[in-house]
């Protein structure tokens, strides 16, 4: 596969890398980012030919839109793709003491959940100042269900919902700023597929960022979500495809899935897995960043990077050659549901 090859997103001529970044670690995520660290690893990104940056003002408090905004400057504005998000509103911080967050170093803001029309045009704007642009490419409306479905007790994706609103106050607003052209496609960002699924149904949206949902542990997705995508014209990117970690990482001794420590369940999963990968000589990680171009909906998978050398091992674990007879191997292990379309080589 080809990292830099480009697939179309949505009616206004939106090209994406395949091989995008995201942008959350360079919000400080568990650990600090310094500035020349973070400014490194925008550069390599650009000069391997990533020209897809997805962020949201929830990374980094403001701190991740910052850092893209200050470095993508150096460039021309029309020769790379950012994608960023509405839903949380930062508000300036009362406590003394910093907010409960996986980000670290913050500035003194807040986050809170706000799906109101002026929330988000004000987002918008305050993005648009950050990131030092006069448009944004993709928009997303951002964890409608405020995250839930990453919690450990998670059972109801509905339990957490604030959908209708979304629909009524977020996606008027988005489709009038789709029709200004200050934004060239619009869609929702969440860890979850049941709503995204509600969203396609209801709405006119052009793509979805779907999180640690379609992987080569979980492909729930392919069964009736992704289907209708492909129906509709709803292009995929996919976030997290390392599943937090231990896609990256393998089954070993403190590995993470979907942000908790992995159940004995998954990480025998992953090793039966990682058994197939050393018989075909393929690299785990390589194969979990081409599995989900299987499906003709998936345009752009961005995997997190804190460092160049991330970038380059990324880009060589995108286009390492694996054989039509892994994915097939996997299948015959009951590894990939049936359901999920199986990547083909470019040989």
């Amino acid at each position: 596969m080809k990292h830099d090859k480009k697939q179309e997103i949505g009616r206004q001529g939106l090209e994406v890398t395949q091989l995008g970044m995201g942008g959350a670690a360079l919000g400080n995520l568990y650990a600090v980012v310094d500035e020349n660290g973070a400014a490194e690893t925008i550069a390599s990104a650009y000069t391997a030919g990533i020209r897809y940056f997805d962020t949201a003002p929830l990374y980094g408090y403001g701190r991740s839109e910052n850092r893209l905004g200050l470095e993508l400057l150096r460039y021309n504005r029309d020769e790379f793709v950012i994608s960023t998000k509405v839903g949380y509103s930062l508000v300036p911080r009362t406590a003394e003491e910093p907010p409960e967050s996986p980000f670290v170093d913050v500035p003194p803001l807040d986050k809170e959940f706000d799906f109101s029309r002026d929330a988000v045009l004000r987002s918008f704007e305050e993005s648009l100042k950050r990131l030092q642009t006069d448009y944004i490419d993709i928009l997303f409306i951002h964890d409608p269900d405020e995250g839930i479905s990453i919690q450990p007790d998670f059972d109801d994706p509905y339990s957490v919902s604030h959908f209708s609103r979304a629909m009524d106050q977020v996606y008027p607003a988005l489709d009038e700023l789709r029709a200004q052209k200050v934004v060239k496609a619009v869609g929702a960002a969440m860890n979850q597929w049941q709503m995204l699924h509600d969203f396609a149904v209801e709405g006119d949206f052009d793509c979805f960022l779907l999180a640690g949902r379609y992987t080569l542990l979980e492909q729930e997705p392919a069964r009736r979500f992704l289907p209708l995508c492909e129906e509709k014209g709803i292009r995929i990117v996919i976030g997290g495809p390392y599943n937090s970690g231990i896609l990256a990482t393998g089954a070993v001794e403190g590995a993470y899935y979907n942000y908790l420590p992995a159940t004995p369940e998954v990480l025998d999963r992953t090793r039966r897995i990682q058994h197939v990968c050393a018989r075909h000589n393929v690299s785990l990680q390589a194969a979990a960043l081409q599995f989900p171009f299987g499906h003709p909906s998936i345009a752009s998978i961005i995997p997190g990077a804190r460092s160049a050398a991330e970038i380059e091992a990324n880009v060589g674990f995108f286009e390492e050659a694996i054989a039509d007879d892994f994915w097939t191997d996997l299948r015959d292990q009951s590894l990939v549901a049936e359901e999920a379309p199986l990547p083909v080589s470019d040989d």
